[in-house]
């Protein structure tokens, strides 16, 4: 029987944090060996916010290079860039002919970043969920590994399917693959340093509310020791009172591969003043092997075009299939 599909991917903004690590790409490495993967860096989503085209290469480049270093193997899995597979282009567009402006409208995301960004929202930003919705339909991926709050993203993806599949398939030969999502709930939500109720972002402009895989260890020190704590004594997990608490001791616990019921033993009666060096010491050591493999891999950019050259190709074959079966079903003429 053949291996399942997965398809997956993180945007070239900045550097990836634990955040990304935790809640995705170590999910992905741990579990890679049990299905086929394509892991893409989706530069086109990159680009739905206000960018710096002077950095979106160099950015680009580094998330492969990130891919890499956390573990991903070539051998059972293809990294490529979004962009360099004109698919992923041409089938939103054929989605978003298909697809109602009000289920676009009523994306939390969508609502949440409009508001940022007032008048100068894009439609790109509103748009962007068909745009995922082509990332995944383009590979017949069986399964999506999304965090809680994706889950109503693989919905969309999985409405605007259905609607294809019931207007233009056949009923035993449906057009497109209904994705399921893979969840993993450890690990599936890492919050910000500074302020235990909002998720660890990249567009948080407050640097000390992430660590960054590549942050030296004098940054990781500087962020631990600036986070947000309490004043209560002892430490413990799943007090909805003491969220930035329950984060630090769940960053603790992944870090240091640790069970739930290890950390609250070692840490019940400890104060800040211990955990935090605690903290610091399991984080620098976690990702020194990344950060030494990270810079090997740049030290040989043209082992890493090559990488994506090659994943570039094998994704294209894969997507144009698809892409060709949905304009033949939708009616397009071919030569």
């Amino acid at each position: 029987m053949s291996k399942q599909r997965v398809l997956s991917g993180v945007q070239p903004t900045g550097n990836l944090h634990l955040g990304n690590y935790l809640g995705a790409i170590r999910n992905w490495v741990e579990e890679q060996n049990n299905y086929d993967n394509f892991f893409c860096v989706v530069d086109l989503h990159a680009i739905t916010v206000p960018h710096d085209p002077l950095v979106l290469a160099s950015n680009t480049l580094t998330t492969a290079a990130l891919y890499l270093a956390c573990g991903i193997d070539l051998e059972c899995s293809t990294i490529f860039v979004q962009s360099h597979v004109s698919a992923h282009s041409e089938l939103a567009w054929l989605l978003n002919c298909v697809t109602p402006l009000n289920w676009l409208e009523r994306m939390i995301q969508f609502k949440e970043k409009a508001v940022k960004q007032g008048e100068n929202v894009s439609v790109g930003l509103l748009d962007y969920p068909v745009l995922m919705a082509a990332d995944i339909l383009l590979y017949d991926a069986d399964q999506v590994p999304v965090g809680e709050d994706q889950k109503q993203h693989l919905e969309l993806t999985r409405d605007i399917a259905i609607r294809i599949n019931d207007r233009f398939g056949k009923k035993k030969e449906p057009v497109l693959k209904l994705p399921k999502p893979l969840i993993r709930k450890q690990g599936a939500r890492v919050m910000s340093l500074t302020d235990g109720t909002k998720k660890m972002s990249k567009s948080d402009p407050s640097e000390l509310s992430r660590i960054s895989l590549l942050d030296s260890p004098e940054e990781i020190k500087r962020k631990i020791k600036k986070c947000k704590t309490d004043p209560v004594k002892g430490l413990e997990f799943d007090n909805p009172e003491r969220p930035e608490c329950h984060n630090l001791l769940s960053l603790y616990q992944l870090l240091a591969n640790k069970t739930k019921e290890e950390v609250q033993a070692e840490c019940t009666e400890m104060g800040w003043g211990q955990f935090k060096p605690l903290l610091v010491d399991t984080t620098v050591a976690a990702l020194e092997p990344i950060q030494s493999k990270y810079n090997e891999l740049m030290a040989e950019r043209t082992y890493l075009e090559s990488v994506l050259e090659k994943g570039a190709t094998q994704a294209n074959e894969v997507a144009i299939n698809t892409l060709n079966r949905v304009k033949k079903s939708l009616g397009f003429l071919s030569i």
